[in-house]
């Protein structure tokens, strides 16, 4: 089984045990951290997840994976909270975190504001996303709004340190 089709199953029997226990998955990576392998799943819900809700998922979905058996190695399984610069991954984290200070970078340097350089990184306050376009309100000196197709972005996460 390649680790693309490995993690396909991983989420098959992720999500509904993530929608009874009201969370959403932010991130699934199944990678090789020095000789061991690491399941690692990021959580969030509104209001953020506790301790206690990265205990359950753990208990919850480690006793259905074992059941499952699709990881034949030896591996860890981590699940924690995306931290305060949680990525931005699916068109919805766009919508739900507006009004947020974001950081993204692009696949192709841009010109959207046409300031007459192309650049990979823009930041400032997230205002949504309209008809495929993440809008920005730049906050440097020049400030403007840009809007990117969502299509350019290579990864944006929330920028707390902004």
């Amino acid at each position: 089984m390649t680790q693309g089709t490995l993690l396909d199953e991983i989420q098959r029997i992720l999500v509904p045990i993530l929608a009874d226990l009201g969370l959403e998955e932010v991130d699934l990576e199944y990678l090789r951290e020095g000789r061991e392998m690491v399941l690692r799943i990021f959580i969030d819900k509104p209001g953020g997840v506790t301790l206690d809700d990265c205990a359950e998922l753990s208990r919850e979905f480690g006793a259905v994976l074992e059941i499952e058996d699709l990881i034949h190695a030896a591996y860890r399984l981590e699940v924690s909270s995306p931290g305060l610069d949680r990525p931005l991954k699916r068109p919805e984290d766009y919508r739900r975190f507006a009004g947020e200070r974001i950081k993204l970078k692009t696949l192709e340097q841009l010109d959207p504001d046409g300031r007459g350089h192309l650049r990979k990184t823009f930041s400032g306050r997230l205002l949504g996303l309209e008809d495929g376009f993440v809008r920005l309100l730049q906050l440097d000196k020049k400030g403007g709004e840009v809007a990117i197709s969502l299509d350019a972005i290579a990864m944006a996460h929330l920028d707390p340190e902004f």
